[in-house]
């Protein structure tokens, strides 16, 4: 007879089978929730390691310090002139912004940092109007915080020396400020150099610009003022009048703006209608006592770049004053040298080698000297004994001085940013360290 079935109970086997599973889920995530904790704590104790092929994080606030952002280009890349721009009331001064011609974001740069630009010139394009067509290389500061979208420099028309008022006007600038036009397309290498504005914004900073030095203190002031509303910033602008005055009313608005900068701009030659409190605070020149009166006390990174006269005198008396080497920053433009006391000449070089002496052969000039120590490179040295020699930047970056060394050893007090060729040297940023051969 077919009677129905209920449920009925449970067998004893299957209710052992999952007690089994649910101890055993149990155990796999006691076991996971460990791993996951000494994973973190193993993560946390390791140092993190920069990446080598991102970008630099300028736009994000902080500033990439390895040697090159992946993103950089090798070699010459095209750049149009999207706009030029007059910066002072002469008109001495102009920006360009440059645009990539093939239309790819730009790798950011460190706030301070310059542009290395092939020139040729065509005929006629040189002041004189010679009739022969020149290649040149040269370095230009940039002017603006990181962009993806452009780079800008500005360049001051160079005029005949001083000394020699009948000589030339610089070639270069002369070229960019007479020919170089909206539209043009200019060959242009990576951002490159070794000033650049310390990120750390716990220590406040000292912008010290004299004349066209203003142009990487521009750099670095706006990337301050973007990105670090916070930190305490001096900016020391020297100059003659408002009439050379570069960026004027955009250095006033910053000022009114970001409460965390203070402005100290310096007239030596104001003119009759220049008002101090107005156009200027200070006459005079930027020099070593304006600066311990006006600069709180404390650490302070300073960062100089200007003609040769202040360069010379106010980097020492900084040394002087008790400011640490590690604080002290500069960059010369044109053939200005720095010494400062204390700081020997190449890293991990004794002081009795960096003032030894030593006979370099120059092969092509036929000439044979004596290094002595007294110059801080071998461009100056040369330079100082009538040999002429092709020079662009003068820091190491474009180049153009280089130079094949046939006997002996060139040193250098950091790593060029050129790449120099096996048996080469840059004599800009070079010194010996042996009897030298050099086919100059």
């Amino acid at each position: 007879m077919g009677a129905a079935l209920g449920p009925g109970p449970i067998p004893l086997m299957t209710s052992l089978e999952l007690l089994g599973l649910i101890t055993a889920a149990m155990l796999l995530q006691l076991a996971l929730g460990i791993g996951v904790v000494v994973r973190r704590r193993l993560a946390g104790s390791r140092p993190v390691q920069p990446s080598t092929s991102s970008p630099s994080q300028g736009l994000a606030g902080k500033v990439d310090h390895a040697d090159g952002a992946g993103s950089a280009w090798s070699g010459w890349r095209e750049f149009r002139v999207a706009q030029r721009v007059l910066e002072d009331a002469q008109g001495s001064q102009c920006s360009f912004r440059l645009q990539p011609v093939d239309g790819q974001p730009l790798p950011d740069f460190r706030p301070g940092q310059y542009l290395t630009f092939r020139l040729d010139l065509g005929p006629g394009a040189g002041p004189s109007g010679a009739a022969s067509s020149r290649t040149l290389t040269r370095c230009y500061s940039l002017s603006d915080s990181p962009s993806p979208a452009h780079y800008r420099i500005t360049i001051k028309r160079m005029p005949a020396p001083a000394e020699q008022p009948a000589g030339r006007p610089g070639l270069a600038s002369t070229h960019f400020h007479d020919h170089v036009q909206v539209g043009d397309v200019l060959r242009v290498k990576a951002p490159a150099g070794h000033f650049f504005i310390d990120p750390n914004p716990e220590v406040p900073v000292v912008l010290i610009g004299g004349g066209i030095g203003i142009t990487p203190m521009m750099s670095m002031l706006r990337w301050c003022v973007q990105h670090q509303p916070q930190r305490p910033v001096h900016l020391f602008y020297g100059l003659r009048s408002s009439q050379e005055h570069a960026f004027k009313r955009v250095l006033e608005d910053l000022a009114a703006s970001a409460p965390a900068l203070r402005l100290h701009v310096v007239y030596s030659r104001p003119g009759a209608e220049d008002l101090l409190g107005r156009d200027y605070q200070h006459r005079g020149h930027v020099d070593i006592d304006l600066l311990r009166r006006i600069v709180p006390h404390g650490r302070h990174q300073f960062y100089v770049c200007g003609p040769a006269a202040m360069m010379q005198t106010l980097v020492p008396a900084l040394a002087d004053w008790g400011v640490a080497a590690a604080d002290i920053h500069h960059e010369a433009f044109g053939p200005a040298s720095v010494k400062v006391p204390g700081l020997p000449g190449l890293p991990g070089e004794p002081m009795a080698a960096a003032a030894a002496s030593f006979e370099v052969k120059l092969q092509r000039s036929g000439r044979t000297l004596t290094w002595s120590g007294e110059e801080t490179s071998l461009l100056e040295f040369v330079e100082r004994h009538g040999v002429e020699v092709a020079s662009g930047c003068r820091s190491g970056g474009c180049g153009s001085c280089e130079t094949r060394v046939l006997e002996g050893r060139v040193l250098y007090a950091q790593a060029p940013d050129h790449e120099v060729a096996p048996g080469h040297c840059l004599l800009c940023v070079g010194r010996p360290a042996s009897a030298l051969v050099l086919e100059a």
